[in-house]
């Protein structure tokens, strides 16, 4: 087992000193908030961006930031999160199909609120499966992340061909109906999903760090995002989403995510454990 030495842990403990200060520093000349954030995912993604830069420390790439703003939004881009694909976690989607369908078929309407959906991939994988079980023409569909380079992305609606097999693989695992690729053409190298799919999908940029609540929704999926923030921010997030959720309306979390030990666990019903789906009670 490696035994870090007396310089190393110096190193990281100025590292992580400089990280703070220039996270304060980002909040206070920008307005990002990235301050709760996880620690070690942070300094990650800044000493890639220093290396990146060419930059001596973090202290140096501190200095450019607050005199470059193109240089902030690459940093914004490099603190947002970014991993998706098409019917991620295709388990997920199954289970909604069986156990959260069935109850919101009956709704007059189905707000949806995807937060950070990066790429848009799940979001066009949501719009799919509503698609399929009858129910798209009354859902939409409110895809929003921090990145606004990942926004205007998503509106595209066109995704890495070779990806395409492993989508499709997703799609079949996740109980798709059709044929995958009944749901987009090729174009310039590119599969360019069916227009259609975007009818009831409304893509925008929000902060779930600073904004507030912009609706009242039946459905809140937020994903592998959690994962990212530390404790309090997680509450806050929490906080967040159950004031934007309609009672009885349903929480999708990531595998590793749940509401157990946050402030608001109790006012929700576990609908699938496995899948970390809940249910607001109160």
């Amino acid at each position: 087992m490696d035994i870090m030495t007396h310089e190393q842990v110096q190193k990281e403990e100025i590292e992580q000193i400089e990280a703070d200060m220039l996270l304060e520093s980002i909040y206070r000349c920008y307005g990002y908030d990235f301050r709760n954030y996880s620690k070690p995912f942070i300094l990650r993604r800044l000493l890639n961006r220093v290396h990146k830069e060419n930059a001596a420390s973090i202290s140096a790439l501190q200095e450019r930031v607050l005199r470059n703003p193109m240089l902030m939004k690459e940093i914004a881009s490099d603190l947002s999160i970014n991993v998706t694909e098409m019917f991620r976690d295709p388990s997920f989607f199954q289970t909604f199909r069986q156990k959260i369908i069935p109850i919101v078929k009956e709704y007059a309407e189905i707000r949806i609120w995807h937060a950070g959906c990066a790429s848009g991939e799940e979001v066009y994988s949501m719009a799919i499966l509503l698609q399929e079980e009858g129910v798209y023409e009354k859902a939409r569909i409110f895809a929003t992340d921090i990145n606004g380079r990942m926004i205007q992305q998503a509106k595209k609606g066109a995704f890495c061909l070779a990806n395409m097999q492993q989508y499709t693989k997703n799609y079949m695992e996740a109980g798709g109906t059709k044929s995958f690729s009944e749901y987009y053409k090729v174009a310039g190298g590119q599969a360019v999903f069916n227009p259609l799919l975007q009818k009831n999908i409304v893509f925008a940029e929000h902060n779930l760090v600073t904004d507030t609540s912009f609706n009242e929704f039946d459905i809140i999926i937020c994903r592998n995002v959690l994962i990212y923030f530390n404790q309090t921010l997680q509450n806050e997030v929490h906080k967040l989403f159950y004031e934007s959720l309609s009672l009885y309306g349903f929480l999708c979390l990531g595998k590793r995510e749940g509401v157990r030990l946050t402030t608001y666990g109790k006012f929700y019903d576990e609908t699938d454990a496995t899948e970390k789906l809940y249910r607001k009670i109160q």
